[in-house]
């Protein structure tokens, strides 16, 4: 343990009923250090920091030995009022999921505001001033507009700068950031990356950041603790366990992600690592060349001309309407058996693109051919007829699943809808054949949503794309909000599927090694436009725009 720890965990243990989930973790924290913690969903990481802060669900979990020392205090035998006074005060956490943690009734000076009322002796004009400080501290534009607004009208990357603005308001001594940056663009992941390095070296504040994504953490720790199922499995300085992992699921964590630099045919993921069965075979650029010369040697199967998407805003009464383009004068060809890489910021249009292909919101303008039919200009009937064909896997699998309903039952419901086979019996029999081939047993079949795993509920949603046996499939942000392992094994799935059954892909994400990995042709949106269009490796070697540049640039690399 560090002889200058400003916090100290020791031999903590904490269950939730009969099951232990945490299994006597020890560190320190030691003053002016960022501490990187990384593991998969369940591996305790969080779970462990919300007891520094109290925070643990008191009727379905307790600590249930050891004991967290801040100040010569033991933490653990605090009562609720007491730790009221370090909360947010000397000890202050920022969630990852900004839209969930503020308050969507009250503006975002306001929940600043309030914390400072609430720790300190300024006055209302004094705690005004502050804020607007703070705001202009974590370079929020315009501080005097963002005070006013409530959390909906300002973006993700902004609401997420708030929540530091907040954490940071009471000068802590720790600062505990739970996956601040997960489903932020990368561009945005930098800023926060930067501007939270920048406040610790100003304030010397100590930091616990926590995630998933050990190239993320080589980025901003100086220590980093890898955990696996409730146990600290290794830890030291993040440049040695970088450079020299020691443990199998160190090493898992560090290699699947994909490869800037060479595109294996499957991702290794953790189970490869802890048995010891990873495949090195890479995809080759002759490979690669050859195949894609087959593509396009053949008429496209989607072709978008000139699209275009206009919103209209009207925000009262007597003004005027304004309109923003959020799709403007789009044009590209697909081709069967291609994967087309749909990149760029939030707000960039990639979204509202892909959901003008599926016909679930229409262009303004243009035309979109499949197969050599406009489909903008179909009928109600032949649209829904067109769904067979043209599917899309969505980012939250469980939010597009009916949670009252068994997921043997949501695959099946399509079939019907859509009169496929002759009888429940044959759908079910094709249901439990999907099933087992997207890596899910029969035994599932009865199970509701809430019973799986995130990795688990991201199959069945692929299992329910592929029941329609479609030719086209959107994938959007399908595999974002996951492990970076159970992303591996989702990827590689995606791309079995696709040499099986022949899919076509238009796979949208934020995150460009990912959408390298999987693409034949990259398409770099930007405000609405096409910056960039071309061949996947072309556009990450030799990116002619600056806004692509700018993208790559802001990629974890790793050490």
């Amino acid at each position: 343990m560090q002889k200058n720890a400003i916090l100290r965990l020791k031999d903590i243990s904490i269950s939730f009923g009969d099951n232990q989930v945490i299994h006597n973790i020890s560190y320190g924290l030691n003053k002016n250090e960022v501490l990187g913690i990384v593991g998969e969903s369940g591996s305790g990481k969080s779970v462990s920091s919300l007891a520094i802060l109290g925070l643990l669900p008191r009727r379905i979990s307790k600590i249930t030995s050891g004991s967290i020392i801040y100040e010569d205090e033991d933490l653990t035998q605090l009562s609720s009022k007491a730790f009221q006074r370090i909360r947010g005060n000397k000890i202050a956490m920022i969630f990852q999921e900004p839209m969930s943690s503020l308050n969507p009734s009250m503006t975002c000076g306001k929940q600043v505001e309030e914390i400072l009322l609430q720790h300190s002796n300024l006055s209302k004009n004094e705690v005004k001033q502050e804020t607007i400080s703070l705001f202009e501290k974590v370079k929020l534009p315009n501080p005097e507009r963002i005070l006013k607004s409530y959390p909906h009208e300002i973006s993700g990357g902004q609401k997420q700068r708030v929540m530091i603005a907040m954490a940071i308001a009471c000068k802590p001594d720790i600062l505990i950031a739970d996956e601040p940056t997960t489903a932020l663009d990368v561009t945005v992941q930098k800023d926060i990356i930067s501007l939270l390095k920048e406040l610790q070296i100003e304030t010397k504040m100590s930091i616990i950041f926590i995630t998933h994504d050990l190239a993320l953490i080589s980025e901003i720790a100086d220590r980093v603790i890898v955990m696996y199922k409730g146990d600290i499995v290794e830890q030291g300085a993040v440049k040695d366990i970088f450079k020299n992992p020691k443990h199998n699921y160190t090493k898992a964590l560090i290699n699947s992600r994909p490869s800037l630099d060479t595109r294996l045919q499957t991702l290794p993921t953790i189970q490869d690592f802890l048995n010891d069965t990873i495949s090195n075979d890479i995809v080759t650029s002759e490979a690669r060349e050859k195949n894609h010369k087959i593509l396009y040697s053949k008429p496209p199967i989607l072709e978008v001309i000139n699209i275009e998407k206009e919103f209209i805003s009207k925000s009262g009464l007597f003004t005027k309407s304004q309109s923003f383009k959020a799709v403007n004068n789009v044009s590209f060809k697909l081709y069967e058996g291609e994967t087309l890489g749909l990149v760029g910021e939030s707000g960039c249009g990639k979204s509202t693109l892909g959901n003008a292909i599926l016909q679930l919101d229409k262009a303004t303008a243009g035309a979109i051919l499949y197969n050599g039919i406009d489909i903008t200009k179909l009928s109600t009937t032949n649209t829904r007829a067109l769904r067979k064909d043209i599917q899309i896997i969505f980012q939250d699998p469980y939010s597009s699943l009916n949670p009252r309903i068994p997921v043997g039952e949501a695959i099946m419901e399509p079939m019907e809808v859509h009169n496929l086979y002759a009888s429940d019996i044959e759908r079910k029999e094709k249901v439990i054949d999907i099933l087992n081939r997207v890596g899910l047993s029969e035994d599932y079949f009865n199970r509701y949503p809430h019973e799986f795993s995130g990795g688990q509920r991201q199959r069945i949603g692929i299992a329910r794309t592929i029941a329609l046996q479609p030719k086209l499939i959107v994938c959007d942000e399908s595999v974002s909000a996951l492990d970076i392992s159970v992303q591996a094994q989702v990827l590689n799935l995606l791309n079995e599927l696709k040499t099986d059954f022949g899919f076509t892909y238009i796979f949208i994400s934020h995150d460009l090694a990912v959408v390298k990995y999987m693409s034949d042709q990259l398409l770099v949106m930007n405000q609405g436009k096409i910056e960039e269009l071309d061949d996947a490796d072309v556009i990450y070697n030799a990116p002619k725009k600056e806004y692509t540049k700018k993208l790559i640039h802001a990629i974890p690399k790793g050490l």
